[in-house]
């Protein structure tokens, strides 16, 4: 249990935000959410002890273990896998060290085996005996090999680094667990056994993540932070997002409109406390939303940049045909025999190896030659294109904000270019910004206006939500569902995938594909 009284930070001259009356309990998970630089993170940090709110308190039974997920992928490079994993519980890792230490001494005295006595209790208690194997066992869980386990931390990849780091959070049955984007470099089979594991967990669990599906999953709160406040609300993202667009419309209307939204309002808390997707919360879940009142109800200050994807003319009946292709790539097959036909308004999500899906969209669209093999696009078909890596467009580039956007656009009027970047949250003297210093967000946010800007009716996007925050990628997704052109595309949201795709592309190891005509979530089902 976690107590926040009176919380409040400012940072640099700035408050994030004041006044934090919460009360976190054993088994609630709380999704932390809020726009990019609302705090978010800050708000954990303060949690977890690691940082110092400006006023107010935050209270931990002294004897509750919390447990944080690391962010510095490099602390531990000198030490195996599993020691990493273990040490999660330092208590256990200090019994177990100093008993070895004991038992390797020459001179072994009467009071050495006193407190070896004492140790081997503790150890006990604590499970230890378990240890390695429950380590093992959350490794393998998250995607790390056996033949890894024993490896040196610096030996991994930085993917791989994280995970471990995951495990280690995740180790020794903390009766508190902080987690900070958690399914960061998870693949859809480790995000589903995360998911799973945090379901049962019995504790405190607090996550900030950009995830809607895993949120939506494994959340029975939404703490928002939002208008310098953090409130929490019952529910899950779904829940919250939904009942907030519902209350900001009710505060927008007029006084003669407000009986109905009302009405509209505990309808839709009725509707939405019978609909729950994870049967073991259900029944916790329900109690909480049927004692929900109106005045509990979350209104938010959030803006949803506006994304609309408008192609200049429809698709021909020949779309995309590709034929055989092959690529390697410093000795790795990323590609092999790779053959399919792509029909006209198809969506297609690329799955599986990241690495040949960024190099396959790279020769649809000419950036590099394949091996072997040969595609071509119908002659009605005009092509725009989302990198993995946009720093080519960025980098040593002294344009302002507006100078960038006028190389894309049609029309040349300031009124024009500013009220278009206005609508991707663009304001005032921030198109005068030079684009070399953008933050991540920012940049997909120009690079998608860039796109929007093209006309073209075959999108191809690779992780096009990667630095966008919640509201960010609802507007791209809602914008892709509605597109009536062509789109093929990678991404890590599951429900992106599952709310855009129609059929999917699954790139294994050696480089073949898998063709599946369905929906994400009936692929999952045939994968198993």
């Amino acid at each position: 249990m976690i107590t926040v009284n009176n919380v409040s930070l400012t940072f640099g001259g700035q408050k994030l935000f004041s006044g934090a009356d919460l009360k976190f309990l054993p088994g609630n998970c709380y999704g932390i959410i809020g726009a990019n630089g609302a705090g978010k993170s800050t708000f954990l940090r303060i949690l977890s002890g690691d940082l110092e709110p400006t006023t107010g308190s935050v209270t931990i039974p002294a004897n509750e273990r919390m447990s944080v997920l690391q962010q510095d992928q490099f602390k531990y490079d000198e030490l195996p896998v599993l020691d990493t994993v273990i040490m999660g519980n330092q208590r256990l890792w200090d019994v177990m060290q100093e008993k070895d230490a004991l038992y390797a001494k020459p001179d072994f005295s009467d009071a050495d085996g006193e407190r070896a006595a004492e140790l081997e209790g503790e150890f006990a208690e604590m499970d230890g005996w378990n240890a390695e194997a429950d380590a093992a066992t959350l490794l393998t869980g998250l995607g790390i090999p056996v033949e890894l386990h024993s490896a040196k931390m610096a030996d991994l990849n930085g993917g791989d680094r994280f995970k471990v780091l995951l495990a280690r959070a995740l180790f020794g049955h903390p009766d508190i667990l902080l987690l900070d984007e958690p399914t960061n470099n998870l693949d859809n089979r480790s995000v589903v056994w995360l998911e799973d594991f945090l379901m049962d967990f019995p504790g405190t669990l607090i996550v900030v993540s950009h995830d809607r599906w895993f949120l939506n999953n494994i959340c029975t709160h939404i703490v928002d932070i939002d208008y310098n406040q953090v409130k929490l609300y019952v529910g899950n993202y779904d829940f919250w997002y939904e009942s907030s667009k519902l209350m900001q419309s009710l505060m927008n209307d007029q006084k003669k409109r407000r009986d109905d939204k009302i009405k509209e309002l505990k309808a839709f808390i009725q509707r939405f406390s019978s609909n729950k997707s994870k049967a073991k919360q259900a029944t916790s879940r329900r109690k909480l939303l049927d004692e929900l009142t109106l005045e509990q109800m979350p209104a938010s200050s959030r803006r949803y940049p506006w994304v609309s994807f408008t192609p200049d003319r429809e698709a021909g009946k020949d779309i995309l045909t590709v034929d055989k292709l092959s690529y390697s790539q410093d000795g790795v097959q990323l590609l092999k025999d790779v053959s399919f036909i792509v029909t006209k308004g198809q969506k297609i999500a690329v799955v599986g190896n990241e690495h040949a899906a960024t190099a396959l969209f790279r020769i649809l669209m000419e950036e590099i030659e394949p091996d072997s093999g040969s595609f071509k696009w119908g002659v009605t078909i005009t092509t725009s294109y989302f990198p993995h890596d946009n720093t080519k467009f960025f980098e040593g580039c002294d344009m302002t904000m507006m100078e960038w956007f006028a190389q894309y656009s049609p029309e040349q009027l300031e009124t024009y270019m500013r009220g278009f970047l206005g609508r991707m949250l663009f304001s005032g003297d921030d198109v005068y910004k030079p684009v070399n210093v953008l933050s991540g967000g920012e940049k997909v946010r120009v690079m998608l206006s860039r796109m929007m800007l093209s006309g073209a009716n075959f999108l191809i996007l690779d992780q096009p939500t990667n630095h966008l925050d919640l509201e960010s990628i609802t507007a791209v997704n809602n914008g892709l569902i509605a597109f009536p052109g062509n789109v093929m595309f990678t991404c890590h949201d599951h429900q992106f995938i599952s709310t855009v795709a129609d059929r999917i592309l699954d790139i294994h190891d050696d480089g073949t594909v898998s063709d599946y005509y369905c929906t994400y979530d009936e692929f999952l089902e045939k994968k198993g």
